[in-house]
């Protein structure tokens, strides 16, 4: 399959006219009230909302790239506000109060990020959008029946939420023997890069200093080491997601999880009038081998999945460059779905990391002892659960007493990864299950394949 362009970080940059400048680099040693390690969604929101709480902090961010270089520039561009991990896991540690509370608070995350940046002046192409996950055969339809009842059970309104025949499904977008869906309300599409780039240029208004081309040596109580100097700071904020691995003692901490995109070129009006795409909805199918997709701006249609899902020892791709056999997979999941893009052309691949905790639960916390905090782990929801973790982490350190505060991924334990081989081996051996599965859903099974539920079992998924 051939693209027009393969990496250089995102298409959501080439729409942008291309990868910006960076700005300067650490200078040298410096002081500051809170360093921040990372300038993704996580670390700008909480520098914002730090910022706007009390202006006369000083606050330093630290990036190797730039704003916006790794998953906060790359993501499928779902302001979701979702709440997909196991409400179960945080329930054992937690009432079911308090996962109540963290799933509304997850919710509003949407009305918040298009606040900000209504009041901040950043155009990203925010539309307020439904996400449709469609069902393709009896037994994804099974699991999607499942997600209702357990979302209602939840408490999950039932305005927000509904289940769709396959006449609803089709008459939302005509997917290829499409049978049926489930509908959650309240979401958004957003331009990722957009949202980026605006954010680091409204923090910098505020008076937040980002120095960039600055890659993080070392941290501890007190002090950041870099390799432009060091800044020394009594909080230390780390908000490096899917790069987390990357930093020494943290190899296992967060497993980079890898996540690829195609985008099609401009789709002509007739087209869209043929598949019947007008809504701008979120869409995903209910197979196991996950995928995403959004319409965007310009009319055209960006897909995402899994693709090589793990590569050996946490290491992270080279400037967003995916493999071709990547590539054509997400591809004919494309035009699985949609046979009448056949001969329309992709533009564009690039892919990058996610965070991913060993329960697949995200935390967000801050130990007041050292003076060090985090967040991350988002699995895949980064771009609201960014938003939630930085207020969480702004009201973490200035010792506020609020109900964010108090919510069930705040200071959450989780244990570590195991050692290579056995997590490569883990998480490959889990998505072939998956597809296995998937195979053998999609001839006729009827039901949730048992190796599918062994493949969750096997990573706690």
């Amino acid at each position: 399959m051939q693209v027009k362009m393969n990496g250089n970080v995102s298409f959501w940059y080439a729409d942008l006219g291309g990868l910006p400048e960076k700005r300067a680099a650490l200078p040298g040693d410096r002081e500051a009230d809170i360093c921040i390690i990372g300038a993704g969604y996580t670390g700008l929101w909480t520098a914002y909302y730090l910022k706007k709480a009390d202006p006369s902090l000083s606050i330093v961010i630290v990036e190797r790239e730039f704003a916006g270089f790794g998953g906060s520039g790359r993501n499928g561009g779902w302001l979701s506000g979702g709440f997909d991990w196991s409400r179960e896991k945080y329930l054992k540690t937690s009432s079911r109060q308090a996962v109540i509370s963290m799933q509304s608070a997850m919710a509003g995350t949407v009305d918040e990020v298009i606040r900000v940046a209504e009041t901040e002046g950043i155009d990203a192409d925010i539309v307020r959008a439904d996400n449709l996950v469609v069902a393709t055969n009896a037994a994804q339809m099974g699991r999607l029946a499942d997600d209702y009842r357990s979302m209602r059970d939840w408490e999950v309104p039932a305005e927000k939420v509904a289940l769709l025949s396959a006449r609803e499904a089709t008459e939302r977008v005509r997917v290829e023997g499409v049978q049926g869906g489930l509908v959650v309300r309240g979401m958004a599409r957003v331009q990722p890069a957009k949202l980026a780039r605006g954010l680091a240029d409204a923090v910098e208004r505020l008076g937040v200093t980002i120095y960039e081309g600055t890659a993080v040596t070392a941290y501890r109580k007190g002090v950041v080491e870099t390799d432009r100097g060091s800044v020394r700071a009594p909080v230390i904020l780390r908000a490096t997601e899917g790069f987390t691995a990357g930093l020494p003692g943290h190899e296992r901490e967060w497993l980079p999880l890898n996540s690829a995109q195609i985008v099609t070129e401009p789709l002509p009006e007739a087209l869209w009038d043929e598949i019947g795409w007008r809504g701008h909805e979120l869409l995903g199918e209910g197979a196991h081998a996950y995928c995403y997709a959004q319409r965007t701006r310009e009319g055209r249609i960006a897909m995402g999945g899994r693709g090589v899902p793990y590569r050996f020892g946490s290491r992270t791709d080279v400037n967003g460059q995916t493999q071709d056999a990547t590539i054509a997979q997400l591809h004919a999941i494309l035009l699985r779905l949609f046979p009448k893009l056949k001969g329309v052309r992709i533009d564009h691949a690039w892919c990058g990391v996610l965070g991913v905790p060993r329960d697949w639960c995200t935390t967000a916390g801050f130990d007041a002892a050292k003076g060090i905090g985090w967040a991350g782990g988002y699995v895949g929801l980064g771009v609201s659960s960014s938003n939630l973790a930085g207020r969480t982490l702004a009201d973490l350190v200035l010792k506020r007493d609020t109900e964010l505060a108090r919510l069930p991924w705040v200071n959450r334990t989780v244990r570590r990864w195991e050692p290579e081989p056995l997590r490569w081996l883990g998480v490959h051996t889990m998505y072939q299950l998956y597809k296995i599965a998937d195979r053998r859903e999609a001839e006729g099974l009827g039901r949730t394949s048992r190796l599918a539920r062994f493949a969750d079992k096997l990573t706690g998924h």
